[in-house]
């Protein structure tokens, strides 16, 4: 096989222009010089205490712990695994109903029973929000409880969530993913 292109075409005045345009501000990349790369030179005053028999005070970005590690950003539950719950090959562990509750109650209840699920070792809890009066705006519980479950008090126990199976309650319910809790303690 030739290494030379079977065909090809000029490009035409429009869109020689248009390639004109689109690289007029283009600069070339310089990759960073061997000497860019290397630390900056230790300071003077850490040479002469050396000599002088001391020890420099250590450096205080080397004595702090490393950052701990971003939490895992939340993902909606796959088509795959919702279908698993729908058809019961995949069982869910675990329900909480939030009807009748007032936000702040909801809120500790949810929080409350994520925490107990994930001890008990359960992957998949449905939470039951309604589907509220007004069927254009939706309940408040309905509109609040998504981002709840996003909040970073939940990532270490919310792996994604999604609407539930109309059996499971369709619009007022959500199927979360729960994280395993060994998987966390050896972060």
């Amino acid at each position: 096989m030739s290494d030379k292109p079977r065909y090809m075409r000029r490009l035409t005045h429009a869109e020689a222009e248009l390639w004109t345009i689109v690289t007029a501000n283009v600069r070339p990349f310089h990759a960073r010089s061997p000497a860019q790369n290397e630390a900056p030179p230790a300071p003077v005053v850490a040479e002469s205490l050396r000599e002088a028999g001391q020890k420099p005070a250590p450096v205080a970005h080397l004595d702090r712990p490393p950052a701990p590690r971003p939490p895992a950003p939340l993902v909606e539950i796959d088509h795959r695994t919702r279908v698993k719950i729908k058809r019961g090959r995949l069982d869910v562990d675990a329900r909480l109903d939030l009807h009748g509750m007032r936000q702040d109650e909801a809120q500790r209840a949810l929080t409350g029973f994520l925490r107990r699920a994930q001890a008990d070792g359960a992957k998949v809890a449905i939470v039951v929000t309604g589907k509220g009066l007004s069927r254009e705006e939706g309940g408040v519980l309905r509109r609040v409880v998504p981002m709840w479950l996003q909040a970073p008090h939940l990532r270490d126990v919310v792996v994604g969530f999604g609407e539930a199976a109309r059996h499971h309650g369709g619009e007022g319910a959500l199927y979360v993913q729960i994280r395993r809790a060994e998987r966390m303690r050896r972060r």
